[in-house]
Order: C-alpha cells, then structure tokens, then sequence
C-alpha cells in the first residue's frame, strides 16, 4: 500500500501522517475487545497496516523535506538511529508492563501512546510541503 499512500502523502502533505497514526492505535482495540479473536487479529490487523502504510512514507518525506540537501542522506540515517532505538525502548518498556500489570494492560498502553502521538502531531507539527513552482520543474 505504500506505493499509493507515498504519492498520496505528496499531494496532501506529509503533516496528513496523522490520521494513520490514529488508524494504528484504533487497529489494536479489535483484537483486544472482539469475542473472536481470529476476525479481531484480521480486522484489527488490517487497520493497523493500513495506518501503517500512511504513516512511513510520510515521515521518511517530512524528514527529507526539512532537511537540507547536503545532510539529507545523513537526516535520514539519524531519524531511523531514533526510530529503531524507539522500537527497543519500547519494546522493553511495554515488556515490564506486562510483567507487572498483563498483556492487555501493555497493549492497550501501546494503542494509547500511538493515539497521543496522532494528536500530537495533528496540533503541533507543522506541514512540510512546499509549493513547487513551474520555474523548478
């Protein structure tokens, strides 16, 4: 799906991550709250994907367009450094979570910090599109 939400993230602007953020952390409650937990893991599954395939492509663009030429390549490299270094901490801090208080405690957590992350970004990041003249092209 990235194939068209990346393009699509081009025309609408890369500040429109938001709403896959928010898909990401809507995608967790079905498999937690669905009395069958086979169409929970598939529908909740594909929201999550889905969301996910907005939110990538549109954070490796805002971050390129931010970016200045020269450091670019570099920019990209640090984001991913913070992404990956997020997962782990992550990883482990939702671990001891559910070492202390269960699973759907830890999971529900993620679903909670993936929706704040979603409004965070809807309030306070700042769109980094730009217009692109006809002269450029």
């Amino acid at each position: 799906m990235q194939l068209g939400t990346g393009p699509f993230s081009d025309l609408v602007g890369q500040k429109n991550v938001y709403p896959g953020m928010i898909m990401q952390a809507i995608g967790i409650w079905p498999i937690l709250l669905s009395q069958d937990i086979y169409f929970g893991i598939l529908v909740g599954m594909s929201i999550l994907g889905i969301g996910t395939a907005f939110v990538y492509p549109a954070l490796l663009a805002a971050i390129s367009d931010i970016a200045h030429p020269q450091w670019r390549a570099t920019s990209l490299g640090v984001y991913r450094f913070w992404r990956d270094l997020g997962f782990v901490i992550g990883a482990l801090g939702i671990g001891f979570i559910a070492d202390f208080f269960g699973i759907n405690i830890a999971i529900q957590i993620a679903g909670w910090i993936a929706l704040g992350s979603g409004i965070f970004v809807f309030i306070v990041m700042r769109e980094t599109k730009r217009t692109i003249y006809k002269s450029e092209l």
